[in-house]
């Protein structure tokens, strides 16, 4: 389900220091959802983008389905240091330890991130509102208008 929109990959060895911005959403909720990851590097030059879309799903799903794309991408290029924008306050609450995750169907994908992002040897996650997100959210309407 996940369509590389464009991939320049880290030259062996390399220990990138990534950005990625996540989005994920749904057209009713739930409804027809997608994701979207921006990966740039620190300069903020375009490393990769992911999308994807996932059929029905919550709004909450679709967010985590971005964030685990950024994070499967970092692990595959050997991220030294992954910091991760969203605008989705929920799950960078549970991420960061803030909030528990008491939905059952976010259970696994959290306990995924969390196992992507152990394996980063910086990582962070911070909160930005959605105006900032642009590019990921323009990830996930693609995603989604090309899955419906």
């Amino acid at each position: 389900m996940n369509e590389r929109e464009r991939q320049t990959p880290a030259p062996a060895g390399a220990r990138a220091q990534l950005r990625a911005w996540v989005d994920g959403g749904a057209r009713g909720n739930p409804g027809p959802a997608g994701f979207g990851a921006r990966i740039e590097d620190f300069e903020g030059h375009l490393v990769r983008e992911e999308s994807g879309f996932l059929g029905v799903a919550t709004n909450n799903v679709a967010e985590y389905q971005g964030l685990i794309a950024a994070l499967r991408a970092a692990v595959e290029m050997s991220a030294a240091t992954l910091e991760v924008r969203a605008d989705s306050e929920l799950m960078v609450r549970q991420m960061n330890g803030q909030y528990r995750v008491k939905n059952a169907g976010l259970k696994p994908l959290h306990a995924e991130a969390k196992s992507l992002a152990a394996r980063i040897p910086r990582f962070s996650i911070r909160h930005v509102p959605r105006e900032e997100n642009r590019e990921a959210d323009r990830l996930v309407n693609l995603a989604i208008d090309r899955g419906v």
